[in-house]
């Protein structure tokens, strides 16, 4: 079947698009890991990276002792370690699964992206259209499904390897997802709920509708701080960050699910990592912040071209890149659970606290859509 211009133009531009969205992704989770070094340096009083530098760069005056002192080539080094590292593969694991678990754990992160609205573009007739990939229906539906694929990866690994400490990483890994996907999934009942208005018009399983909703309205985190809540805690488990990393734990695990693994395929996980921590980040931003809307209660102050555009972008990178900022604050300012009080605080706290909201919300919007009586 042959395609008119039209259409390949249409394809061309979506594939290009989510090229851009592909290297803003793995550039953010790059750089997040820059972040995290030099935050957790600052806040135990050290220097951080601050040698590596391009030749001849650190000689320019003025600029190149200030990108010396940032180390903004350290992610560049680092890429470049794990790609020309050894390759060595244990004799005792199965092969193929070994070396599918880092792109199985990967993959889910730069799926889910796909639709998440970043910003608005304003165009030149007067309409404007939500900046995103595939603007689906049920978006957060298909977060949920695609993003829970990810726990995969590390259970491939863990199993694959054929190693004790490896295997109960993974084992942890599935227990710590069940767990708090069930908080998740419920936490978000009560934003369809308080969305999904008669004569909206939007629709309550979209992000784009959700992040309509708080345009000139109340940003969610505010009319549902509880929601929000446990969907950052579900959030921190499902990203396997501290004080959640159970299936890495270190002190008891060794390294966990990639105790086997090194050079680039250790690199794929540490990179997967801080992609789901910037996708999770953002889709936080969409749901609870009010997305690319700089205020709550108020129109955006920027004019509707593009510059008000990258204006909107501007705003949702901040609020994402803010979020992140909190997920390196925490991890360096709490200390690991016990995996006991990781079950307990999934099953016994957050479980019922997410049935109590989901009641509660019920409730309310039930009764708000309750006709006043008139004399």
């Amino acid at each position: 079947m042959m395609l008119d211009a039209e259409t390949l133009q249409l394809v061309g531009m979506k594939f290009l698009f989510a090229l851009l969205m592909v290297g803003a992704v793995m550039t953010m989770a790059g750089y997040s890991v820059l972040a995290e070094r030099k935050v957790s340096a600052w806040m135990q009083g050290r220097v951080g990276p601050n040698r590596t530098v391009l030749p001849y760069v650190q000689y320019i005056p003025i600029l190149g002792p200030f990108l010396r002192g940032l180390g903004i080539f350290q992610p560049l080094a680092d890429g470049l370690k794990f790609l020309f590292k050894e390759e060595i593969v244990p004799g005792h694991v199965n092969k193929l699964y070994y070396y599918m678990a880092p792109l199985v754990a990967l993959v889910p992160a730069l799926t889910t992206m796909t639709v998440l609205p970043f910003g608005e573009f304003f165009h030149d007739n007067g309409e404007s259209f939500p900046l995103i990939l595939a603007d689906l229906e049920v978006g957060i539906l298909f977060i949920l499904a695609v993003s829970s694929l990810g726990v995969y990866g590390i259970v491939l690994a863990g199993w694959s390897s054929n190693s004790k400490y490896p295997f109960l990483g993974g084992i942890r890994s599935s227990a710590q997802m069940i767990s708090y996907e069930l908080a998740m999934g419920l936490s978000l009942l009560p934003v369809f709920l308080w969305v999904s208005e008669p004569g909206s018009g939007l629709s309550a399983l979209s992000l784009t509708g959700i992040v309509a909703s708080q345009a000139e309205s109340t940003w969610l985190i505010i009319v549902q701080p509880v929601s929000a809540l446990i969907f950052l805690i579900a959030l921190f488990a499902e990203t396997n960050r501290l004080p959640f990393d159970m299936p890495e734990s270190e002190t008891d695990l060794v390294g966990g699910f990639h105790t086997e693994y090194g050079s680039f395929k250790f690199g794929i996980f540490f990179v997967a990592e801080y992609a789901h921590i910037v996708v999770g980040s953002a889709i936080f931003t969409a749901i609870f912040l009010g997305g690319w809307h700089v205020f709550p209660w108020v129109a955006d102050p920027w004019p509707e071209n593009w510059l008000g555009s990258l204006l909107g972008v501007g705003c949702f990178l901040t609020k994402t890149v803010l979020l992140i900022f909190f997920f390196i604050w925490i991890r360096w300012t709490l200390p690991r659970f016990r995996y006991d009080q990781v079950m307990h605080l999934g099953w016994v706290r957050l479980l019922p606290l997410a049935l109590v909201n989901l009641v509660f919300y019920v409730i309310l919007v039930s009764w708000l859509d309750q006709p006043v009586a008139t004399n």
